[in-house]
C-alpha cells in the first residue's frame, strides 16, 4: 500500500491545512476542482506527490487523454490525484492541495493513503471542496455551506454539524476517516444552478475560495475568478433569455433566492453528499411536469 502513494520531495511545512477537491460526484459544475486548481496556481504551488491511479481508478470510466509532445511524440496523460504545497500568502501556515478524480475502487484504502500523508505532515485541518446541484439562479451569488462532524470545531469555526443521511463520494468517506483518525475536518459546499451544471462555474469556485478565506483567516485573491464570473453568467443570461419557460423558471428562482436564506439552520444544504439526491430529485420533477403537459388520451 505504501508504494501506491509516490513522493517525488517531502518538503519541510509549516503548520499545514490540507484542501482537497475530486473530480465527479462531488464536482457539481466543476465548481469545486476548479477553486483547488485556482488556489494552486495562485499560491505557486509544487508538486511532490501522486497516488498510483492503477488500483483506484476504472480507466473505461476515466479514461486517459493522449497528447502530443512538441507535435511528435505521443504522451499518455493517466488520470491522478496528486498533491501540491505552498505557502498560503499573508500567514504563516502552508497549504498542501489535494487535486484529483475520485476513485473507483477501494475507497478505504484510498482514504487510508490521504490520512497516512496529513499524519506524517502533521497537518492542523483536512477541508475539502465540494460543488452540488441545486435550485439555485446563476444571477445571485452562490450559497455555501460548512459543515464538520465534530462539534468543537463547528462552534470554534461557525460552522454546522452534518445532518444528512444517504449516499456519500468520495468526500464523505476521507471526511470520515479523519474523524476517526482524529484530524480535524471540515467541509464546504457551494450550490450549483441545475440547469447549467454541465458549464464549469467561476462563481461557485469564488465562492468556495471566499468562504475557505474566512475559514482560514486569510485575504484570497479572487479577481481572476470574478471576472470569469461575469462572462459566464452574460453567456448564461444571454442562453436563458431564448427560451420563455427556462426564462420564468430563473425569474421564480430569483425570488425564492432574495426572500428566502436557502442555508438557514432549520433547513441547511447538506454537507454535499446529496449532489445525487439533488439531481434525482430534480428529474423526478420534471418528469412529473412532462407527464402533466401530456394531452390526455
Amino acid at each position: 500500500m505504501t508504494s501506491e502513494l509516490r513522493y517525488a520531495d517531502r518538503p519541510q511545512l509549516r503548520n499545514p491545512v490540507l484542501i482537497a477537491a475530486f473530480k465527479g460526484w462531488n464536482d457539481g459544475g466543476q465548481g469545486a476542482t476548479l477553486a483547488a486548481g485556482y488556489l494552486s496556481r495562485l499560491w505557486q504551488t509544487e508538486r511532490f506527490a501522486d497516488i498510483d491511479p492503477e488500483g483506484f481508478v476504472d480507466f473505461q470510466t476515466v479514461r486517459p487523454h493522449v497528447s502530443l509532445d512538441e507535435g511528435l511524440t505521443r504522451r499518455i496523460n493517466w488520470p491522478e490525484n496528486a498533491f501540491f504545497h505552498g505557502a498560503i500568502p499573508g500567514t504563516d501556515r502552508d497549504a498542501i492541495i489535494l487535486l484529483g478524480v475520485e476513485p473507483s475502487y477501494r475507497w478505504r484504502t484510498f482514504t487510508e493513503l490521504v490520512v497516512g500523508l496529513a499524519r506524517e505532515f502533521d497537518v492542523d485541518l483536512v477541508v475539502t471542496l465540494g460543488a452540488l446541484l441545486a435550485d439555485v439562479p446563476h444571477t445571485r451569488p452562490a450559497p455555501v455551506t460548512g459543515a464538520a462532524t465534530d462539534p468543537a470545531l463547528v462552534e470554534e469555526l461557525g460552522l454546522q454539524l452534518s445532518r444528512y443521511e444517504g449516499p456519500t463520494g468520495i468526500v464523505g468517506v476521507l471526511l470520515d476517516a479523519c474523524r476517526g483518525a482524529g484530524l480535524r475536518s471540515v467541509s464546504l459546499w457551494s450550490a450549483v444552478p441545475h440547469y447549467v451544471s454541465l458549464a464549469p462555474s467561476p462563481r461557485a469556485a469564488r465562492a468556495l475560495c471566499e468562504r475557505l478565506g474566512d475559514l482560514l483567516r486569510c485575504e484570497i485573491d479572487v479577481t481572476e475568478l470574478a471576472e470569469a464570473e461575469r462572462t459566464y453568467a452574460d453567456q448564461i443570461t444571454e442562453a436563458v433569455s431564448e427560451d420563455e419557460e427556462t426564462s420564468a423558471y430563473v425569474e421564480d428562482l430569483e425570488q425564492r433566492a432574495d426572500t428566502i436564506d436557502l442555508f438557514t439552520e432549520e433547513s441547511p444544504l447538506p454537507s454535499g453528499d446529496a449532489l445525487a439526491a439533488e439531481l434525482t430529485q430534480f428529474l423526478k420533477e420534471r418528469d412529473r411536469r412532462n407527464e402533466d403537459d401530456e394531452p390526455a388520451p
